[in-house]
């Protein structure tokens, strides 16, 4: 029997159609009929007769026709939508895809597999896993580790040994040892109460992100988490099952409990769920569409399952990757501005910056050397000014070096304390399979990607502050040589005007906060 999952007013709710010649109109005000039997006052309606609404699918959002079979329509067990005419939209409202953002009409299931260890993971590589480019699979020798660390864990819930966590409650009720007939429960209580955070939930993109490297954290085999239930996260990852995770609601620098807690809570067939297919959804719905069961905590699981950093670094990976993007882009701009503002070449000379030897100012230098002296095309601009009585240009077009330059160290320093941090055990407390016991530490604080992540943002500040000051120089004909705001038939049109204003303004925010930036101002 065809059955659809079908979305009223902020509830689902599962409509089983026993003859698939049943219209979409029947199953709409079926939905509303059942929707209307669980609600102490009808919801508000005096009759299903009453209630004026459309159908849509949650995939590809497209209406359906109210005359329409539901099979000619439908797939079998396929998520839709009832919306009520005249509802006004709460500012609670989850819409079933966020932000017309990777609909199912967008999103392609990946045929190709990165393989986790625990060890090798790029930021790169977790980029695209969280754009979807990628499955996951285990390696043989991390199933090994896996194991080797479950093993540990059935011989203390075995000899009943006190152990934080495991046979333990957590925090203050540390001391507070808990019985074996209630060690999963209290997995399942870990997991409920601490899902406390606020606001609405990650992107697809930033979720897949974040469960893409708590996997990889838990191949490392130093969690306890037994292979079954490891197994059942990348099935979950694989098929784009995604809990909610709010925006907001953590320990900061502490750890991730609050994010990792709601990843751990749609696992588990609780709260909300994003796929391709159902959109937003309860949990258990969404596993059930794609033929998956919620994890079944064992002991250690819960705690195993929400330890750790993988919050503030998966999120860490994005800027990194994005940061480097934008050094880049800012070379290339930069110059483009030295070209069109008729500017000189001298400032990049090799020697010059092979006695000052900072490695991201020999490479910027070198890129301006590769971007502007070109024998095979030659600038017709640098040509028109190649012999002009110009000594030197301004601070924001010859130090370019210097100043992109420390931004790439930057970031080449904060991506190997990220990388350093995406391939580490976040967990506590520790099992070592070699020993064969576990010991408590603090690798869940966040502290190394937190201040990195600090100084990368320091750094970008810097590339937007010289930018500024480029544009502002564009802009100005007493400097630039060209027309005022860079328009033609100024009075009648602004240009740039007031976007540069915007650009200062944006940099003066910058320097309140950060007043020890303050290099970047013109000098003769």
């Amino acid at each position: 029997m065809p059955r659809y999952t079908v979305h009223v007013r902020g509830e689902w709710l599962a409509v089983p159609c026993q003859a698939g010649t049943n219209t979409i109109r029947w199953l709409g005000e079926e939905a509303v009929r059942r929707y209307m039997k669980n609600k102490p006052d009808n919801g508000g309606f005096a009759s299903v007769e009453a209630v004026n609404f459309f159908v849509r699918r949650c995939k590809g959002r497209g209406l359906l026709d109210h005359d329409d079979a539901v099979e000619g329509v439908l797939e079998d067990n396929e998520f839709v939508e009832v919306v009520i005419e005249g509802d006004a939209m709460s500012p609670d409202y989850i819409p079933s895809q966020p932000d017309e953002i990777y609909t199912y009409s967008k999103y392609r299931e990946p045929g190709k597999y990165i393989s986790l260890d625990g060890d090798n993971l790029t930021t790169e590589d977790l980029v695209s896993l969280g754009k979807g480019l990628y499955k996951i699979k285990l390696t043989p020798r991390a199933e090994a580790k896996v194991r080797q660390s479950r093993e540990v864990i059935e011989s203390i819930v075995k000899e009943q040994t006190v152990v934080y966590g495991i046979t333990t409650g957590f925090g203050k009720f540390a001391r507070t040892v808990i019985p074996n007939s209630k060690l999963k429960e209290l997995q399942v209580n870990l997991v409920r109460s601490h899902s406390a955070g606020v606001g609405k939930p990650l992107s697809p993109e930033r979720s897949r992100m974040l469960l893409a490297l708590r996997i990889n954290v838990l191949a490392k085999g130093y969690s306890g988490i037994s292979l079954e239930t490891l197994q059942q996260v990348i099935d979950a990852f694989n098929a784009s099952c995604l809990p909610y995770i709010p925006e907001k609601g953590t320990v900061g620098a502490s750890g991730d409990l609050a994010p990792l807690s709601h990843l751990a809570l749609g696992l588990i067939g609780e709260g909300k769920m994003w796929s391709p297919k159902s959109g937003w959804a309860d949990a258990k719905y969404v596993l059930e569409a794609h033929g998956l069961k919620p994890i079944t905590l064992k002991p250690k699981e819960g705690l195993a399952l929400i330890n750790g950093t993988q919050m503030i670094t998966s999120l860490g990976c994005e800027a990194v990757e994005r940061a480097s993007a934008i050094a880049r882009q800012a070379d290339i701009v930069a110059a483009l501005t030295l070209e069109v503002l008729k500017g000189t070449t001298k400032a990049f000379d090799t020697d010059i910056h092979s006695v000052r030897p900072h490695r991201g100012q020999m490479e910027v230098a070198f890129r301006f050397r590769s971007l502007l002296d070109s024998d095979h095309h030659p600038s017709e601009i640098a040509e028109s000014h190649r012999f002009c009585d110009r000594v030197q240009d301004a601070y924001t077009m010859r130090c370019c070096p210097q100043v992109h330059g420390v931004v790439n160290d930057t970031i080449a320093f904060v991506k190997g304390i990220i990388t350093t941090e995406i391939n580490s055990a976040t967990d506590n407390p520790m099992v070592f399979a070699d020993r064969g016991e576990t010991v408590s530490g603090g690798n869940f604080h966040g502290e190394y990607p937190a201040k990195a992540l600090d100084y990368l943002a320091i750094g970008v500040h810097e590339l937007a502050a010289i930018s500024e000051r480029r544009i502002e120089r564009l802009c100005n004909p007493s400097l630039s040589e060209l027309p005022a705001f860079l328009v033609t038939e100024g009075g009648l049109n602004s240009g740039f005007m007031i976007a540069h204003c915007t650009a200062a303004a944006l940099v003066l925010l910058q320097r309140i906060m950060c007043p020890w930036e303050d290099g970047l101002q013109e000098k003769p």
